[in-house]
């Protein structure tokens, strides 16, 4: 037996991580929906196959109720194409998807629209005019992106963040970033999430600035300026993710083997540890965008239906989270 061969069997024989059977997270998401009406969505320039599939799909699974924004005989034309009916949503009419953008946010400040759910449009153009200061849909907030995993390769929902919109954040960003997926991770029925504040190394390192934002963001959720959540960093990967792993390293912590959010250093890290669970560990990646008056769905041209109707989920359990439908019982 070669080296490979022996390496490949104790692998497989001895797992740092313990793998549950098979996809464990999404379905759950979906079906907990079927207790909330279908929340109002703009849809910002469905203009591909899979943006405009992606809405009608979602509106069969009773997620969403779409506004088409984007030009509407050609809209209509992909339709005819496709062969799916979307002569019962209300279109609004935009030349360039720079309108569509401004137009959809519109909606949602107006409160015709809550959620907003990205097209075929580039990312940068859709949270152009969102994030506008005075016309926009900030908040008090930062804005910022998580993924949402479901993995054969891990027991528990895994949140990462953020991988989408915060290039090199600051301390006082990731405050918002960690307070935000924390919010996330309750709608999502997480009640105290665990946080592993990742780096490279379990210590603190006055030359891995990671390793300080970690400490501080430990203290600050110590002294209550983040809450809802248990915060332990810094953190290396396999540690987060991996009892064994932890207890290797002689690291006893309630978040070590178990996080739920994982807080990447940048949003570089970020982007590689997504896109690597995705395209070599077998994860399905649904995605958010959080921190503004509503919620914003992400969908990518490579995400298969159930990630798409996933990412419309959240966005819907965000929604009655933070607007909870009045108990009229007697």
């Amino acid at each position: 037996m070669n080296d490979l061969a022996t390496l490949a069997e104790a692998v497989a024989v001895d797992p740092l991580v313990g793998h549950p059977p098979d996809y464990h997270v999404f379905h759950k998401f979906i079906a907990r929906c079927k207790d909330f009406p279908a929340i109002t969505t703009a849809v910002v320039w469905p203009m591909t196959d899979v943006a405009l599939k992606g809405a009608v799909e979602a509106a069969a699974a009773g997620l969403i109720v779409p506004t088409l924004i984007g030009p509407g005989a050609e809209m209509k034309a992909l339709a005819a194409r496709l062969g799916v009916d979307i002569s019962r949503f209300p279109i609004a009419e935009a030349e360039t998807e720079a309108q569509a953008a401004e137009a959809a946010v519109a909606m949602c400040r107006a409160g015709n629209a809550q959620a907003l759910m990205k097209g075929s449009l580039h990312t940068d153009e859709l949270l152009k005019p969102a994030m506008q200061r005075d016309s926009g849909l900030r908040t008090a907030r930062r804005i910022s992106h998580v993924f949402i995993m479901d993995t054969p390769a891990y027991a528990r929902t895994l949140l990462i963040t953020d991988a989408a919109i915060n290039i090199v954040p600051e301390l006082e960003d990731k405050v918002d970033i960690v307070q935000n997926a924390i919010d996330l991770a309750h709608a999502l029925g997480i009640p105290e999430p665990k946080v592993a504040l990742l780096s490279a190394v379990e210590t603190v390192n006055p030359k891995i600035k990671s390793t300080l934002d970690a400490a501080a963001l430990c203290k600050m959720a110590d002294r209550g300026q983040i809450t809802g959540g248990i915060l332990d960093g810094p953190l290396a990967f396999d540690t987060a993710v991996s009892q064994k792993a932890a207890s290797i390293k002689k690291l006893v912590s309630p978040v070590t083997g178990q996080a739920d959010i994982l807080v990447v250093p940048d949003l570089e890290s970020g982007n590689m540890l997504a896109k690597q669970l995705e395209y070599l560990g077998g994860a399905q990646l649904a995605g958010i965008v959080l921190g503004a008056r509503v919620p914003t769905i992400l969908t990518s041209r490579a995400d298969s239906a159930e990630t798409r109707l996933t990412s419309c989920a959240v966005a819907v359990l965000l929604h009655y989270a933070a607007h909870p439908i009045p108990d009229v019982r007697v």
